[in-house]
């Protein structure tokens, strides 16, 4: 492999973190506060992809893509949040073994719903508005909508960040992860601060799943190939810490970039 061809491709793993950290960290809000290993989580970014293919067509034009793709990821976080409500809720205390068969009935349960709704053909998404063009680096073409997508994760790291940290919302959430019986017995609604983290860990799995649509057509298998390496991600960088996470992506991403 030539030099400039070694670039591009740890230029293309830049641009793949970025999806790949916002599943991760959504998996490790989820896991920090609830205690469930959710193994479904690949399934949220896999239908926000396909929400996004739908919304895209229906809207069109330029001026349409992105609020389709903000409008996906809110979709996957009101289906995480039923999800949470309907099914998990009642199994928090249950056996650890139990809650992670229950959560890979929902991978099926999910896909086959993809399968019902979307069929089983891959489906490529337009490219994005303003970005459909490459620049040439070293000789060599690389996509703008590429660069736009390391620009992403760092800002999605920051905006989590602020909100864990400068918002109440944020207090209770780093608080439930230490001690969620102290949390409860200071007042706190336990429950519906369990559905909010598991709608906002939906959503970010979403996003990860919207912003790839440019990139790669949606297809039925990205559930489980996505989730296998959110979880390797979720361990190298350290349960519940999203610089962590994001170093981790950054490391996972570069090495399936170049082996």
């Amino acid at each position: 492999m030539s030099f400039s061809g070694f670039v591009v491709q740890l230029l293309n793993g830049l641009a793949s973190a970025s999806s790949l950290f916002l599943v991760a960290a959504g998996l490790s809000l989820i896991f920090g506060v609830t205690r469930i290993v959710n193994f479904a989580h690949g399934s949220f970014y896999m239908v926000g992809i396909y929400v996004a293919y739908t919304l895209v067509e229906r809207l069109g034009g330029s001026i349409g893509f992105w609020p389709s793709l903000a409008l996906a990821a809110v979709c996957v976080g009101v289906l995480g949040a039923l999800i949470e409500v309907v099914l998990l809720r009642r199994i928090y205390k249950a056996p650890e073994l139990f809650q992670l068969l229950a959560t890979f009935a929902l991978v099926l349960v999910i896909k086959d719903a993809v399968l019902y709704f979307w069929g089983p053909e891959e489906l490529l998404g337009p490219r994005a508005p303003g970005l459909r063009g490459s620049v040439e680096i070293l000789g060599r073409q690389f996509p703008s909508y590429d660069l736009f997508l390391m620009v992403v994760g760092p800002l999605v790291l920051g905006a989590v960040w602020l909100l864990l940290t400068r918002t109440r919302f944020g207090t209770l959430v780093r608080a439930a992860t230490q001690d969620r019986e102290m949390v409860s017995a200071l007042g706190v609604n336990q429950a519906w601060l369990f559905t909010a983290v598991f709608a906002l860990g939906a959503l970010l799995a979403g996003l990860g799943g919207a912003l790839q649509l440019p990139r790669e057509p949606a297809n039925l298998e990205m559930d489980l190939h996505t989730i296998g390496a959110a979880f390797v991600v979720v361990v190298v960088g350290g349960m519940g810490s999203l610089p962590g996470a994001y170093v981790a992506a950054l490391l996972i991403a570069e090495i399936k970039a170049v082996c």
